[in-house]
């Protein structure tokens, strides 16, 4: 095998897979969609409110542990490209100059890693809200999140608010994300296809370039309007919105269990924040 190859295999095996279930079934695939929205909303508002380590530590744990509950595989893991590990390295050193405590001493000169801290601690808490959103697309049918957001947004419905067609509407962005994604890459591999076949230099080939961002946002926009217009026949065929929310679920024994432990920890990381600023 030649190394074009193996690096064209190793970019297929790390390609990322999001909004997307992994195929196979566990515990945590078995889970209740409530369930599982709940927990990432809960953690969210807590990461929020409460942006400590120990809130984060807490959090990654929840997420590895899922994680290996699942048996996610690492191919499901995006890959970092250098440009990010780059542009990570300048934040760091940038963070870094601002100083600020804890200030440590190198050969007699104080060096203040408080502004490099909180950087470090930005990135693992972004890191940890990605993380959970990942486990909730990886475990998680598009199909069962329609019901379960009508069933959790039902004390809503006293303000006469349409929670329904709400929850339709976020469910069917994230079934057509995957999709589009798609259909973009294939778009734009035609247009770097056809951008090493034409290459003209100067200012023609600056103004070539315009035209050729201008076609490529006109039919991007044309290929999502044909999308919908197919979803929207899709879903007329098969009897309306109303048949997308009508499946039921509800909560069972290892819901409970699982809304528990994740209280717990949530209370356990209220706590010891609060004593750490006290």
């Amino acid at each position: 095998m030649t190394s074009n190859a193996r690096s064209s295999n190793r970019r297929s095996s790390r390609r990322v897979m999001l909004l997307a279930p992994v195929p196979g079934t566990s515990r945590i695939h078995e889970l209740w969609a409530g369930t599982k929205l709940l927990v990432v909303l809960g953690f969210s508002v807590l990461l929020w409110f409460f942006p400590g380590w120990v809130t984060i530590v807490l959090g990654w744990a929840l997420v590895l542990t899922a994680a290996r509950i699942a048996h996610i595989p690492r191919g499901a893991l995006p890959s970092w490209p250098r440009r990010l590990w780059i542009l990570f390295a300048l934040g760091f050193t940038f963070a870094s100059l601002s100083g600020g405590s804890p200030v440590i001493s190198v050969g007699g000169v104080e060096i203040g890693l408080g502004g490099a801290s909180h950087y470090v601690r930005a990135v693992a808490l972004a890191v940890c809200l990605f993380g959970l959103a990942a486990m909730l697309s990886w475990t998680t049918n598009v199909a069962e999140v329609v019901p379960a957001l009508t069933t959790l947004a039902r004390p809503l419905k006293l303000l006469r608010l349409p929670i329904e067609e709400w929850a339709v509407t976020v469910a069917l962005g994230l079934r057509a994300f995957p999709m589009l994604i798609e259909e973009f890459q294939v778009l734009y591999a035609a247009h770097r296809l056809r951008t090493r076949q034409l290459q003209p230099d100067g200012r023609a080939g600056r103004r070539q370039q315009a035209r050729d961002v201008i076609d490529l946002i006109a039919a991007a926009v044309a290929m999502t309007l044909r999308r919908a217009d197919e979803m929207g026949n899709a879903i007329t065929a098969r009897g309306g919105t109303g048949q997308l929310s009508a499946a039921p679920a509800r909560p069972g024994l290892a819901d409970w269990v699982t809304l528990g432990v994740a209280a717990a920890a949530g209370g356990l990381a209220v706590a010891a924040e609060t004593l750490l600023h006290h």
